[in-house]
């Protein structure tokens, strides 16, 4: 199988005065995938224009035919598994089907306190992951669920008439450690990661190379242990959080490089951020067309 390119566009800028247009262009360059934040808010974007994901989603899946469209990611942190399924399905049906729900255990930033939680132990937040993913598939996948969990309850919940997409729309899975592992293989139709974050700051190209390579093999254990094929997973490389995070966006000879690397792995689709001046995703927007056009096909 020859390697995908995707794209992420942040929700920063007004529909009407350069969202829209981003995604669109996104179609035009070939792009697998365009996905965006499911955030509140996020790092030094925080005290600036920020939209919702899935409103944005929708307003994209409108301006576009053929692109797919999807999260990356969304968390328990400040969703309800009962609404955020009918918005799902909702944005699946408008979309034509063209939705991937990326998920993932989410970070210990804003969002974690916006609602005026404290916030969640590790422990707390692997567990509500556990419940969050477990419950929306059957939201996703059955007419009405009742459930009543340690975190989240559902009490006839209808979802009819269901996804376009069947049994459901994809689920794409973050995750690095064990319990978020065993998610992605139970409920994955692809896996995601950005790496190893310890190596971001003081770790070599070499060193990420080899900690990805190890979480891909975490992951066909997750997959052995409940006699799934690892190879039904896509593999999805979130970049621009690893040591090199900002060399494959420098030229079409830099990225190819890259991803070579990582689809030795098994990785299916590699995830470039689209470029925002004067930020961590700077880029030159030329190069970056330029990649999205010719890197697949050299990639083969």
């Amino acid at each position: 199988m020859s390697m995908r390119l995707s794209t992420v566009i942040l929700p920063y800028l007004r529909w009407h005065e350069g969202g829209r247009s981003m995604w669109q262009r996104a179609e035009q360059l070939g792009f697998h995938t365009a996905y965006t934040y499911d955030h509140l808010s996020w790092r030094t974007f925080r005290e600036g224009p920020w939209f919702g994901a899935l409103p944005t989603l929708t307003a994209a899946a409108g301006a576009t035919d053929h692109l797919r469209l999807g999260t990356l990611v969304t968390s328990p942190n400040f969703r309800h598994p009962v609404p955020l399924a009918k918005e799902l399905i909702s944005l699946d049906d408008s979309s034509g089907g063209r939705i991937t729900f990326g998920v993932g255990a989410g970070g210990t930033g804003f969002d974690a306190t916006v609602l005026g939680q404290e916030p969640w132990s590790p422990r707390e937040r692997a567990d509500r992951f556990s419940e969050f993913v477990t419950l929306l598939d059957r939201l996703l996948s059955e007419d009405s669920v009742s459930y009543d969990g340690r975190f989240y309850s559902a009490y006839e919940a209808y979802n009819i008439p269901g996804c376009i997409q069947r049994p459901r729309l994809p689920f794409a899975v973050a995750a690095t450690g064990p319990r978020g592992m065993n998610l992605a293989a139970r409920y994955g139709q692809a896996w995601v990661t950005t790496g190893d974050p310890k190596l971001l700051e003081t770790g070599t190209p070499e060193q990420s190379v080899q900690a990805i390579r190890g979480q891909v093999e975490k992951l066909a254990a997750a997959c052995d242990t409940i006699g799934r094929d690892v190879g039904e997973l896509d593999k999805i490389l979130l970049t621009g959080f690893t040591p090199d995070r900002l060399r494959p966006l420098e030229s079409l000879d830099a990225f190819v490089d890259f991803a070579g690397k990582h689809k030795e792995l098994g990785f299916t689709d590699i995830v470039i951020h689209w470029p925002i001046p004067d930020s961590d995703f700077a880029a030159d927007q030329k190069v970056f067309e330029h990649i999205a056009m010719e890197a697949v096909g050299q990639l083969g």
